[in-house]
């Protein structure tokens, strides 16, 4: 057993308690809380194990991780949407991506957009945001992915989940496979994509019909989570001096070059950071 201390007005556990039940129901292997004192800020939960995903995974047992880990996002992703969390909207969505400009951008490159720039991120931050909001919705963990992921039996056991909302179904899926702390080829993680595709189709999960169109709500929806963590990171170094996340930067920018080589409509985002990176240069 494991002792959870996260004291108010700091922390709140009731989300975290709400969304273990939610997802238990389902089958999915979360904490199971057998005492709590919200008032205090105090769980007793039992121990998943001490490995996770993260600390296993390598390139000849991902598909049969993967795969567990589809299966549990299947699972509450077929929740119906009754619980009382909030939904991904324009407001958190403009949010999220203005960690960008205000932490990596400002405290990071020690800069700020000009007036073109901002014209740039403006626009390109309309078009990403559309795209989240025309997207079916489901239920969205947020931080899907191998370090919130503990082998486990049955496998996953899934943690940090009390963030979750309704939003995009592509969102936790994206997360998946393209990780802040590693990355794979890109034809393996559209092989897998189109796995979880295909079985999501099947269970009437309500994903894009055509698998491109879906590729494409998956590519936008990674820029936008991408572009908020880059500035999450800045903001990590910055304001609580833990440098060391800047070290995953490039990642991110990596997987952002990839799908901006194969979106036109994501010419503007290219000029914005070519213009970036010149000014950091100069």
């Amino acid at each position: 057993m494991i002792v959870m201390d996260a004291p108010p007005p700091q922390e709140n556990c009731k989300p975290f308690v709400d969304i273990a039940f939610l997802l238990a129901k389902s089958g999915i292997n979360v904490p199971k809380i057998y005492a709590e004192d919200l008032e205090r800020g105090f769980l007793l939960l039992n121990d998943l194990g001490n490995q996770t995903y993260l600390d296993v995974i390598d390139s000849e047992n991902a598909d049969n991780l993967f795969n567990d880990a589809l299966q549990a996002l299947l699972a509450f992703q077929q929740l119906p949407m009754v619980a009382p969390l909030p939904s991904y909207d324009v407001a958190l969505l403009r949010r999220e991506l203005q960690l960008f400009p205000e932490w990596y951008v400002k405290h990071e490159l020690g800069v700020e957009f000009d007036a073109a720039q901002q014209v740039l991120w403006q626009q390109v931050s309309d078009l990403l945001i559309d795209s989240a909001l025309a997207q079916p919705k489901v239920l969205v963990h947020r931080d899907y992915m191998p370090r919130n992921l503990m082998l486990s039996e049955p496998n996953p056991g899934v943690l940090d989940f009390q963030d979750a909302v309704y939003g995009p179904v592509t969102y936790d899926v994206t997360c998946l496979f393209k990780d802040a702390f590693l990355s794979w080829p890109e034809e393996r993680v559209r092989g897998w994509l189109e796995n979880y595709w295909q079985q999501a189709a099947a269970l009437d999960i309500p994903v894009q019909p055509d698998f491109e169109d879906f590729l494409r709500a998956s590519d936008l929806m990674g820029v936008q989570r991408h572009l908020k963590v880059i500035g999450i990171f800045a903001r990590i170094c910055h304001r609580d001096g833990k440098p060391r996340y800047l070290g995953d930067v490039p990642r991110f920018f990596a997987y952002i070059d990839a799908v901006i080589a194969r979106r036109p409509e994501l010419a503007g985002l290219d000029v914005l950071l070519a213009s970036l990176r010149a000014g950091v240069t100069a």
